[in-house]
């Protein structure tokens, strides 16, 4: 069976937890799990993502902290509040938010 592994979402986009309450702009893709066997099983059986799908690291905040979360596309829709993301570390990677999106920083190479 061919997998479709086109990622529907992108770098610099702010999305939202379709579930939980937080929202992030995503930093990294990847095209399927790449993280550890005790963070999948750490979730609930019942809510537990499938592994055969994008996944995406996100400058993440609640109404409590920012933090760094992995989470799965089938969890993830677009977050369409305009509203700017607090995580200290947005600015380490872009440089702000354009068209409703984070543009990336450009890095020099040494």
């Amino acid at each position: 069976m061919q997998l479709d592994r086109t990622a529907k979402f992108h770098i610099g986009q702010i999305v939202r937890h379709r579930v939980y309450p937080f929202r992030g702009v995503i930093f990294d893709v990847d095209p399927e799990f790449n993280n550890t066997e005790e963070w999948l099983m750490s979730i609930p059986e019942d809510v537990r993502p499938r592994r055969e799908q994008p996944f995406y690291h996100l400058f993440a905040e609640n109404e409590e902290t920012t933090y760094i979360a992995y989470v799965s596309e089938q969890n993830l829709v677009i977050d369409e509040s305009a509203e700017p993301i607090g995580h200290p570390q947005v600015y380490d990677v872009f440089t702000g938010i354009e068209d409703g999106q984070y543009v990336l920083r450009k890095f020099q190479s040494h």
